[in-house]
């Protein structure tokens, strides 16, 4: 099962398994069956990570599963000053809490089966200071701990937790399904937001939504322990001078 599958590096890992042979159940808050080829290796759910009622009946819809990887989130560029606590909520709403209810939905086939994989996506701005992400960062570094934690937790049982780190990919809806930014970066910070705002535009190493999937698959065949998966160039420069 892949969260947040309508677009982006859900939307792209889950054609990737596809391809690869595997059959995808693609969860998405919106249904959208047109943008993924017409197989019957593929299945559509109704999945929004934020409602509880929706992840029981996602997971009763989908019936057993090998791998949850939990892609759905959303982004946010702002100062922290201008940032409302509302916003912030709805981050860790999505971002942080959303993985942790879908991951407790699947751990006890997981657990009771002795296999399985959970891959969450998170961010490569857990890799470096990163300006005016302040509120997301925190969601995805809360998503960091949470999954190394379960990690020692379900090995026991066989099962295993896993994170890929993404790194700016510039054809995602990151700030699209962020909200407008405008307000969240007052013209009293100006100065210092514009060349960083700029610099994101003209980025040469950037990521693609391939780039996520390719990783997330490797995630999911790993068999060395590796916990984290940097994606994209950027990401994985970015480790590696960590």
């Amino acid at each position: 099962m892949i969260t947040g599958a309508s677009s982006g590096y859900g939307l792209e890992t889950a054609r990737y398994f596809h391809e690869q042979g595997w059959n995808v159940i693609a969860a998405m808050r919106t249904p959208r069956r047109d943008v993924l080829p017409d197989s019957d290796r593929i299945t559509v759910l109704q999945l929004d990570v934020t409602d509880a009622a929706s992840i029981e009946a996602a997971f009763a819809a989908a019936g057993p599963i090998d791998v949850l990887v939990n892609n759905a989130g959303i982004g946010g560029i702002g100062v922290v000053e201008a940032t409302p606590m509302d916003k912030a909520r709805e981050l860790f709403e999505t971002n942080t809490f959303g993985v942790m209810a879908t991951t407790k939905a699947v751990i006890p086939q997981f657990r009771e089966r002795g296999s399985g994989v959970v891959v969450n996506i998170s961010s490569s701005v857990v890799l470096g200071a990163m300006p005016l992400t302040a509120m997301y960062k925190a969601s995805k570094m809360a998503t960091e701990g949470f999954t190394a934690s379960i990690a020692l937790e379900l090995a026991a049982f066989g099962v295993q937790a896993k994170l890929v780190q993404p790194g700016y990919c510039p054809t995602t809806r990151f700030t699209a399904n962020g909200g407008d930014i405008s307000a969240m970066i007052p013209s009293t910070y100006a100065s210092f937001a514009d060349p960083i705002l700029d610099a994101f535009s003209v980025q040469g190493n950037t990521t693609t939504p391939l780039d996520v999937a390719e990783a997330v698959w490797r995630a999911v065949h790993d068999t060395t322990g590796t916990l984290r998966f940097p994606a994209g160039p950027d990401a994985v420069a970015l480790a590696q001078v960590r």
